[in-house]
């Protein structure tokens, strides 16, 4: 059994029905109309060039997305795609690939990056060059990997400084812009300290704390 069949098969315990389709989350102006100001406008052009990081208002009240934190990038087509980063699953990497050996020795869990290909495995690592012609430079010393092949070698030699993820989360063009015009998220600088943090229990609501603080640079 591959890699990707393997994940699909232990993956569907852990992922919501409200996942299907949750990517084109669309959010009504009037749903977050009593938490937006002027200074949820700010960011609005933010995620058009750059990667930045997504703090989901408090005011977003839904099952996958709220109290979430996430790691965005645009794409060519004028759409965004990117992670959940603050939402590991029960299941570590050894338990999604029992005959795997090098992903036994990752002791963190598999984080649950979007409901976008659920059955596949990304990996986020740190470090100053890329870790494979197929990867993706979110910031200078953040790197995504998407093949299979790349991933398991970061997997295999270091893993220490990389994280997980089962799936993606995808924009159509227009519509992150959208949500966050509409309210829905606080825009900061892309981090890989945020993306990779140990210790996620809390991370939320030190970002929402610090967003509020300084929100008219957003």
């Amino acid at each position: 059994m591959d890699r990707f069949t393997s994940l699909r098969a232990r993956m569907g315990a852990l992922l919501p029905a409200l996942c299907v389709g949750a990517f084109t989350l669309m959010i009504a102006p009037a749903s977050l109309a009593q938490g937006t100001s002027q200074d949820a406008n700010a960011g609005a052009s933010r995620p058009s060039s750059e990667a930045v990081m997504l703090v989901a208002r408090p005011e977003l009240q839904n099952e996958l997305l709220g109290s979430s934190i996430l790691l965005v990038l645009p794409l060519d087509n004028g759409g965004h795609a990117g992670f959940i980063v603050n939402k590991p699953t029960a299941m570590t990497l050894g338990q999604a690939f029992p005959d795997d050996e090098p992903s036994q020795k990752v002791q963190e869990p598999l984080f649950l990056g979007g409901p976008v290909s659920p059955n596949i495995i990304f990996a986020l690592v740190k470090r100053p060059d890329s870790p494979g012609a197929d990867a993706i430079r979110f910031t200078k010393d953040l790197f995504l990997a998407m093949s299979s092949d790349t991933v398991d070698r970061i997997i295999q030699n270091e893993s220490d400084h990389a994280r997980f993820f089962a799936g993606a989360m995808v924009w159509r063009p227009g519509e992150l812009k959208e949500q966050i015009e509409n309210g829905a998220w606080y825009v900061s600088d892309a981090s890989a300290e945020v993306a990779l943090s140990r210790n996620v229990d809390h991370l939320w609501d030190d970002l929402v704390a610090d967003a509020e603080k300084h929100a008219n640079t957003f």
